[in-house]
């Protein structure tokens, strides 16, 4: 794989400056300075990992799928698990935008016990992925790239399985390979209404950077505690908390938050809910009711943002929309259901792909 440059936009930050051992006054700060001035708690419970997620160790062995796209080379990497007693059929989970394959490891697990072979991508410019510089991100081309990842393992009819924006990809991949999508599995996709037309404004790509640059571990928690988890917290979910905060507080934090600014303008802009009525395979859409998750929530005003993220609605509608979908809703659940009562989720998984099997 080809070096990634440097991200030309590193410059405009202070903590740059820091990190170079200057202060705005031209006054030198050493390294041990700096580290002085963090907190024990910073120090002790963030930590720090690549711009691929290196230091941060998957639950299964990753590949790596090497190809050429937009006149680069880059890697997918991926989990293939196969089952012990294989049932003939292979399930490809889509993770979300502040997910990775690793946060599939509770339904991997299952999913083999049950006999399904797994393969669990990064995207690219995600997790343990290639971060480009420059890409033109959208979810066609994200759909193409996963395509040519199944290709290249001689896998035909899948069943394709997505949470969060996998499932805005998982919607695309259908719509644009029918023929080798068994079934899909939809899990609190985003997309399933157009903020924009709603009145959320757009941001540009630049603000946008600069908010990922201030991500930290504790704004990570919070969000994921209000919006996964419906409040509640537990220890297990610390990992995932670690898993994206150390990216940002990696020495590669400003190409990670470039990425995820470019994919937060593909989510933003390129909402599924408009074209789910062609989706031509049977559909099993599993939401988990208390989610509220919006993109661009915050910079919308108070009229727009009660209008926002009712997956109590968004669910039904999409399963109205859909020619041949099932919804399973879970009332007190929140955005990330699987993570949060996974024997519960799992069971409702399992029934639902089952129905599917059967009609």
């Amino acid at each position: 794989m080809s070096a990634t440059p440097a991200s030309p936009y590193r410059h405009w930050l202070p903590a740059l400056s820091l990190a170079l051992g200057t202060t705005l006054a031209g006054v030198s700060v050493s390294a041990e300075a700096q580290e002085a001035e963090a907190s024990p708690r910073d120090r002790e419970v963030t930590p720090s990992y690549g711009a691929e997620l290196e230091g941060f160790d998957y639950p299964y062995p990753v590949e790596r799928f090497r190809f050429s796209s937009q006149r680069q080379e880059v890697q997918m990497a991926y989990l293939d698990v196969p089952a012990d007693e294989p049932n003939g059929h292979t399930i490809v989970l889509l993770h979300g935008k502040n997910f990775c394959a690793a946060t599939w490891e509770d339904s991997i697990e299952r999913l083999n016990a049950a006999g399904y072979r797994v393969i669990a991508p990064d995207q690219i410019g995600f997790c343990k992925s290639s971060k480009p510089e420059a890409y033109q991100f959208s979810f066609h081309q994200l759909a193409a790239n996963t395509h040519a990842l199944l290709e290249s393992l001689d896998l035909e009819d899948v069943t394709i399985m997505g949470h969060s924006m996998g499932g805005m990809l998982a919607s695309r991949y259908a719509l644009m390979y029918p023929e080798q999508t068994e079934k899909l599995v939809l899990v609190n996709p985003i997309g399933l209404e157009d903020w924009k037309a709603m009145g959320v404004p757009y941001q540009p790509i630049d603000e946008a950077y600069a908010s990922e640059r201030k991500k930290d571990a504790e704004g990570i928690r919070q969000y994921q505690q209000s919006t996964y988890y419906v409040g509640e917290w537990e220890p297990r979910y610390d990992r995932w908390v670690d898993m994206l905060a150390g990216m940002y507080a990696g020495p590669e934090g400003g190409l990670v938050a470039w990425d995820q600014a470019l994919t937060s303008d593909m989510v933003f802009t390129q909402p599924v809910i408009h074209e789910v009525d062609e989706i031509q395979v049977p559909t099993l859409l599993l939401i988990g009711e208390k989610d509220n998750t919006a993109i661009g929530k915050g910079l919308a005003s108070d009229e727009v943002k009660k209008t926002l993220g009712h997956y109590d609605v968004l669910g039904e509608r999409a399963a109205e929309r859909i020619p041949d979908a099932e919804l399973v809703e879970f009332p007190d659940l929140g955005h990330s259901p699987h993570i949060q009562q996974p024997e519960r989720f799992h069971e409702a998984l399992f029934d639902g792909l089952k129905r599917l099997e059967e009609s």
